[in-house]
Order: structure tokens, then sequence, then C-alpha cells
């Protein structure tokens, strides 16, 4: 549908999936399901990190942080998409869609910076553990995350900003299932020059250096592990790494292959597809890939388990002794 090409455009029609036609119910359960568990496996990192006192390391505290950004950023696409799946052609408008621009950029943005802080994180503890503790103290730490959470609100208000005042006639159609940079920016007149270098300017400070930081932080942390004399040191230092890296290299692969594609038409569902793995599909992952492979979650989460069933004896055999009073002849 197009609004006319002397018209502004004040709404967006979202076509997200509406070419699967009868098979977007089963999307809907699917992508549901998906959000719940996300929510669930991450509201558990939140508590057990929280609660224990054996994971009160830098490490657990910036995984905390990536739980809670991990919620919010899910949350910012997943409910909308929810809702659309039960529509046709749902419409947005231009306000809303900026909004969600704004926060998908600023959650999107804290995760890749603090991706890049775990890995220096990681590399400070292997490559200098002398020092460890004077290098990631607790204010460093706070000070660090902060840091992520200002370089997401600035940015994304700066991406929007620049987004969103480009001048909008003709076509109000956006083949995508959420209000992203590429998607919107192609309903913009003449495919504007001023989105393109902002486009490529997110994608080079966002996606590309932190990769590269990250690189370069487990090139270092390699380095240390070849230079280890026991096999077991060098596989406990592997074992640590595993997690992150497996994160990192789904979130960056994805959003890689999304941003830094060649140019194509804009209806191919492709599009989609890969955002779905950057949007929904790894915020899932992420709880499994750091309490399955971790001794320390899974302990804290079998002992935090034990003193639930031990408050429940507890109360029990209190609900007995009182019934057993009630009970009991005058």
């Amino acid at each position: 549908m197009d609004v006319g090409n002397g018209s502004v455009v004040t709404e967006f029609i979202l076509l997200g999936f509406s070419y699967l036609g009868s098979l977007q119910s089963a999307l809907f359960w699917g992508v549901l399901f998906i959000y719940l568990v996300t929510l669930l496996g991450n509201s558990l990192i939140i508590t057990l990190t929280l609660l224990d006192s054996a994971l009160s390391t830098p490490m657990y505290f910036f995984l905390r942080q990536l739980s809670v950004i991990e919620i919010l950023y899910t949350t910012t696409v997943v409910p909308r998409m929810l809702t659309d799946l039960l529509f046709s052609h749902p419409a947005t408008s231009l306000a809303s869609c900026c909004a969600q621009l704004y926060f998908f950029a600023l959650f999107g943005i804290a995760e890749c910076c603090l991706l890049t802080v775990m890995a220096y994180d990681h590399y400070a503890a292997i490559c200098h553990p002398l020092h460890y503790t004077m290098l990631m103290n607790r204010q460093v730490c706070v000070v660090m995350v902060g840091a992520c959470y200002l370089m997401g609100i600035i940015t994304a208000f700066t991406n929007s900003l620049l987004i969103c005042t480009l001048p909008f006639h003709g076509t109000n159609i956006v083949h995508h299932y959420l209000c992203e940079n590429l998607p919107v920016l192609r309903l913009t007149n003449g495919d504007s020059f001023r989105g393109k270098v902002g486009n490529l300017t997110f994608t080079l400070l966002f996606i590309i250096t932190p990769f590269a930081l990250i690189l370069v932080s487990y090139v270092h942390i390699l380095i240390t592990i070849l230079g280890l004399a026991s096999a077991q040191g060098r596989q406990k230092v592997f074992s640590t790494c595993s997690s992150h890296l497996l994160a990192v290299i789904l979130f960056f692969g994805t959003a890689t292959l999304a941003y830094m594609k060649p140019g194509t038409n804009p209806t191919e569902d492709s599009d989609q597809i890969l955002s779905l793995f950057y949007t929904v599909v790894t915020p899932m992952f992420n709880p499994f890939i750091y309490t399955l492979r971790n001794k320390e979650v899974m302990g804290a989460l079998r002992r935090k388990v034990r003193d639930i069933f031990e408050i429940f004896a507890r109360f029990s055999g209190l609900f007995d002794f009182f019934l057993g009073e009630l009970r009991e002849p005058s």
C-alpha cells in the first residue's frame, strides 16, 4: 500500500511474516515459548547471582547485567511481534516506530559493549591474575556497566533522531516485523546518503569494533593458555572462556550477516530470518550456555533448590504438628 508520493507518512504497515499465511499461528506459539524460556532462564541467572555469595565475583556481576539486558532487549521486540502475528498488516505510528528503533538500538548497543567488557574481564583474570582484584574491583565494574548503558543511550538517541527526521514520502510498508535501521531507511526519499552514513557508522562502531576488541582479548588469552604447562590448567581456562565465546559468536555472527551483507531486494525473507536469531533465539540460548557448562552456577542452583525443599519440609512439619494438635481430643 502506498500513501501517495506527495503525502507525508505518519504510520507504517509492518508486513512481518504475513507471507506465511496460516502458519503465523504456529510461529506465534513458537516465539511465545522461546520468549517465556528467555524470561525464565535469565531471571534465574539474576536471582542466583544475587542470592548466592559464591557468585559475587566480577564475572557473575557482568553475567547478571547481561541477563537484565537480554530481558529488556527481547521485550523491546517480542511482545509487539506476538501481537502483530495475530493481525493482518498491523499499523504502527511513526512515534511508536521511532520508540522501538530507539530502545532496540539502546539495548543492542549496551549488549555489544557488555560482551566486550566481559571479554576484557576474562583477559584480566587469565593474563594478569596477580593484578585482577585491582583491575576489576567493584567500583570499576559498576563504572564499566554504566558506560555500556550510557553509550547505548547516547548513540541510540543520535541514531533514532538521524533516521526519524529523514523525509518519509510514498510507501509506508516495512518489510520486517520490527522497526530496525535498514528496513526503515529503505522508506526514506532516495535512500538518503545521511541515513546510509549513519548506518555504516553504527555498524562499524558497535558491531565491527567490539568484535575486533573481543578477538584481540582472546588472542592474548590464547597465547597465555598455550604457555601453561599443565594440560588441566589449559582445560580449566578454556572451559571458563568457551561460554562467553559461544555467546559472542551467536550474537555478533548473525548481527554482522544482517548489517554487512550486500544490498538485496527489500522483500527478501532472509532479513527477517537473520533478525529472528539475534532478537529472539540468542537471548534464549545464553542462560543455557552460561549455566549448563558452568559448575559454579549449577552448584548454586542445586543449593537454592535444596534450600527451597528444606523450607517446604519445615512448613510441612509445622503443618503436620498443628494438624495433630487440632485432631488431639480435648
